[in-house]
């Protein structure tokens, strides 16, 4: 690799050696070599640029899950600035400069580099995670693997990038000399500042502390349905402090990814997305229920929602009003199947009790109090009473 960049600094050397005639002719006029000398390192960089873009072009044609135009249009612009930017300064030797400017030259290229190196570095990552979320495909049926990898790859993207760019700003500030003569008077005063500034961020520290432990233990994953405040949703994005939570009714609840870690919630897909739901009448006591389960069972049967795992009736209460509480049970093979099979199983079997069994439809029963009528020949009772004791 040496080799070459000697013989590089050669050959662009030699394809200047006309302008450097010019120069030695014309005293006075090196900044014409050094501009020169800059623009023949920066063509050379894009050309070479070019060069590598073809080859990663190549590349993606040869990966099933990234495209070459992906890889080229997320890889481009960093690694072209970051290409122009090693060009110069690796040609900045040959360069006619004063020590005020070659200072200035080492300054811009120690924020200029780090801060390059770190947005490549972003696009990489994001290249890895766009990888892995193509091949966890969540649109199948039992997603339960590939929501478990796209919900890793989705936090551990946004902790790498905070690390990554954290790196950057840090190399950044580590090349200017100012800062870095009086870091050994800061680091005195660490201590206190670390506390004051960790009391002030608790809540943020806290959260993206729990974002870490999640991408772990993995208490939710992306599209797992939850019950959390009250609400019914699935888990929209994960970010580093929050969790978005797509409710029922399209409306979105954003809730701190602590409360996933401190407080209990529903998780309905934890395991499978299989789901037992259930359904609840209310008949009379004079209800066939043999007559009942047997229609209900064909109706569970006959429902393509039905996943044909277990469906059945129980009586699970009765009140002293006469009514009776009938529950029936029945699977699906998710959250949103079993809510829908409930409706129309609840619709189906209240149709058939109005037009079938209108014995079974609840009645309200009252008690009233009936004086036993009089026997035939008996004496009426106000005759036998006194004359002062009748109205």
């Amino acid at each position: 690799m040496q080799e070459f960049f000697v013989d590089a600094r050669e050959w662009v050397a030699s394809l200047l050696s006309p302008l450097f005639d010019f120069i030695d002719a014309h005293p006075g006029a090196t900044w014409i070599e050094d501009v020169a000398i800059a623009l023949a390192a920066v063509i050379g960089a894009l050309l070479l640029h070019q060069i590598l873009l073809l080859i990663v072009r190549r590349i993606g044609k040869r990966t099933p899950y990234v495209t070459g135009g992906d890889l080229v249009r997320k890889l481009k612009r960093p690694t072209r600035w970051l290409m122009v930017a090693f060009s110069l300064a690796w040609i900045r030797p040959a360069l006619s400069l004063s020590d005020r400017a070659v200072a200035f030259w080492d300054q811009a290229a120690g924020l200029a580099v780090p801060a390059l190196v770190g947005w490549l570095a972003v696009a990489i990552i994001g290249i890895a995670n766009g990888i892995v979320q193509t091949r966890a495909d969540i649109s199948v049926e039992d997603n339960l693997h590939a929501r478990r990898r796209r919900t890793r790859a989705s936090i551990l993207f946004r902790i790498a990038t905070f690390v990554v760019i954290l790196i950057a700003f840090c190399a950044m500030l580590m090349s200017i000399p100012s800062v870095r003569s009086i870091g050994v008077t800061l680091a005195a005063s660490a201590g206190l500042a670390a506390l004051a500034v960790g009391a002030a961020a608790q809540p943020a520290l806290k959260n993206l502390i729990a974002g870490v432990q999640m991408a772990l233990t993995e208490p939710i994953r992306l599209d797992d349905v939850v019950i959390v405040e009250g609400e019914w949703g699935r888990i929209e994005e994960i970010r580093m402090t929050y969790v978005v939570v797509r409710i029922w009714d399209e409306r979105r609840l954003v809730v701190p990814v602590s409360k996933f870690l401190d407080d209990s919630f529903e998780n309905w897909t934890r395991r499978t997305s299989q789901l037992l739901g259930s359904v609840f009448w209310y008949l009379d006591a004079n209800c066939d229920f043999e007559k009942f389960r047997e229609k209900h069972g064909e109706v569970v049967s006959n429902n393509p929602r039905w996943d044909g795992r277990f469906y059945n009736i129980q009586i699970t209460d009765t009140k002293p009003n006469g009514s009776v509480e009938v529950r029936g049970l029945m699977t699906a093979k998710d959250a949103q199947t079993a809510f829908d099979l409930r409706c129309e199983v609840r619709e189906a079997m209240l149709k058939f009790v109005r037009e079938e069994m209108p014995e079974a439809v609840l009645r309200y029963r009252t008690e009233a109090e009936i004086s036993p009528p009089l026997r035939q020949g008996a004496p009426d009772a106000e005759a036998d009473l006194p004359a002062s004791a009748q109205p």
